[in-house]
Formats: structure tokens, sequence, C-alpha cells
């Protein structure tokens, strides 16, 4: 029972939770999520080429480059704290097929590009690279079809091992499967183990929805399904227990890390993966996601590096360790975090 004259438990003057914000280096010390440059992945469009550069008009700010642009590009970041990277290639005019076989060849652009990432930067960059054929098929989906125009799961398996042992015979750090795939982490962790790459890691996308945030992704990469959706293989929305039994399931398969994509909408999905997996978690800040921030911030309508920051930190508060953002080169360049 509360005395007459006395404050209740909780009341201005006893317990002020704005004590804790009072100033600026107090705010700092008190921060629950923290994120820093170091923990951002920045993505790159590689063009099947030595040079060259274009712009991405639904990406602003974003180029597919050449790999004597992309050297260039990455080695100025490195300069100011980004030191990874997850690269994405498109294939020659011409080389796209119903399998994709482009993508496993040592002269596409993605091993062509590791290595000489490799050669120029070496320990200095970790190296994540993109494991997907939509970008190599003629048909525009993750893996091969069968008859009907269905996508075969487990004919897929081949092909996507093929092309992770291309770009780990090129030096990549990580190979980070995007299809979508049943049995796909432990398929690629079986011939990466098999050919002595013991230790090239797997980032897994572990939790990859039928989202419609991918356009301008596909857009730069050239990469949309010519007929269907991707929704028999890629998760259904609404669900959320589905996403901790994905990311267990690839944890099991041998996955170094799990990715939950995209990650604005998928908040709750980050922290549902963070309470189960003990593993390294990255989101992804998928193109649609960063196409709206600038679309808003080119017509005045937001402050461009607040609501970046803001939108960073919440993936940071929901759990996720790393944060793979085409905003990653403003942020380090701008001091944006």
């Amino acid at each position: 029972m509360i005395k007459e004259g006395s404050e209740p438990a909780g009341a201005p003057g006893r317990v002020r939770p704005r004590r804790l914000r009072a100033t600026r280096a107090v705010r700092e010390l008190a921060a629950e999520a923290r994120l820093d440059r170091g923990r951002l992945i920045q993505p790159h469009f590689v063009l099947p080429r030595e040079r060259g550069a274009e712009d991405v008009p639904s990406l602003p700010g974003v180029r597919r480059l050449g790999q004597s642009e992309l050297l260039r590009r990455v080695e100025e970041d490195l300069e100011h704290g980004l030191a990874s990277v997850l690269l994405f290639g498109l294939a020659p005019e011409g080389a796209k097929d119903a399998a994709g076989t482009h993508s496993a060849e040592q002269a596409a652009a993605v091993p062509a590009a590791v290595r000489a990432l490799k050669r120029a930067f070496g320990e200095d960059l970790c190296v994540f690279t993109d494991v997907c054929l939509c970008a190599y098929t003629d048909h525009g989906h993750c893996g091969v079809l069968a008859e009907g125009g269905r996508v075969a799961n487990d004919a897929s398996l081949e092909p996507l091992a093929r092309m992770a042992l291309a770009h780990a015979e090129a030096g990549a750090d990580f190979v980070a499967p995007s299809d979508m795939m049943d049995g796909r982490v432990g398929a690629l962790r079986d011939a990466l183990d098999g050919a002595g790459f013991e230790g090239t890691g797997i980032l897994s996308y572990a939790v990859k929805y039928a989202s419609a945030y991918y356009g301008p992704f596909r857009d730069a990469a050239g990469s949309a399904p010519g007929h269907g959706d991707r929704k028999s293989y890629q998760m259904d929305p609404r669900n959320a227990r589905e996403a901790e039994r994905e990311a267990l399931l690839d944890e099991a398969e041998g996955a170094d890390m799990l990715m939950v994509k995209p990650a604005l909408a998928y908040l709750d999905v980050v922290a549902r993966v963070r309470a189960v997996s003990r593993l390294p978690l990255a989101a992804y800040n998928v193109s649609g996601e960063y196409a709206q921030v600038k679309a808003a911030a080119e017509r005045g309508w937001i402050d461009e590096a607040a609501v970046v920051r803001e939108n960073l930190l919440s993936m940071a508060r929901a759990g996720a360790d790393l944060v793979i953002t085409y905003h990653a080169r403003d942020v380090a360049l701008g001091g944006w975090l």
C-alpha cells in the first residue's frame, strides 16, 4: 500500500528513462543496437568484360561494372572501411541456355572478377558470390526446367554445385546460394569439400520470400523469369514459422551463415531466425527497398541519410549481424553511421 504523500514506483523523479537519453555521449553508452561499416556488404553487378559501366535506371547510384571499374570502386570503398562485396554476374550476349551452363565457366563474369579482386586485395577483402542460375538461363528461372515448365529441384543441384565450384576455384571466400532449391546447401557443401575447398564458406539465402521488392534487381541483372513466377520455390510472404524450418535445415546441411531476404517487411522473421540459430545472420536490404528511399530522397521528401540509418539499425535491432545493402557505399563514404 502506498503511503500518503509518497511517490508510486515509476513516477517522475524516481524512475526516469530519459536519463539515458540526456546527451549524445550517454546515448552512445546506452545504445542497444549497433552497426558499423565492417558489417555492411556492398552488392555489385559485374559485366562480362574487362571495361565498361552501365547505369541502372531503377537503382539510382548503382552501376553494372566491368572488371577495371569494379577494381577502382572496391579500392575506394576499402579506403572507407567497406571490406565486403557480394557479386552478381551478367551473361554475355547469346550465352544463356536452358541449363545456365555459362554460370560454371571460369571465363564467366563472376569468376573473372573474383580472381581480379583477390589478386588486388587478398585477405583485406571478403568476397561473397551469388549462386543462382536465373541470370544465365534463357527462361530466367533459378533452376533447370522439367517437362511442363516446372522448375526441377533435384536436377538443379548439380549445375548449382558446378557454379559454386567455379567461384571457389577463383578464390571466393563465401558462395551464397539464392535459388531456394531444397537440399542445395548440402549439395554445395559436398561438392566443395570433395574438390578440396573445405575452407570456402556458405552464406545461405535460407529465408528468401517470393517478394514484389525484387523488381529493380531483376532489371539490373537481366534475371526476370520469362514465364510464370517463383512462388513454387521462394517462400510465401504469409509464412513465418516456415522460416525457422528453412533456416534450421540449412544450418544442418552445413551453412556457415544464414540470410533473410527481404529485410524491412520481414523484420519479425529476422528476429525469429535469430532466436533459433547461433550462426551469423544477414539481412538483405533489397533493391526495391533501396529504390523507394532513393526516389523519396530525390524529391526532397525525406532526409536520406537519417532514413537509411534508421532502416539499417532496425535490421540490427531485429537481430541481424550483417546487412547486405546498396546503400553501403553512401553510408561508408558519407559517414552516415
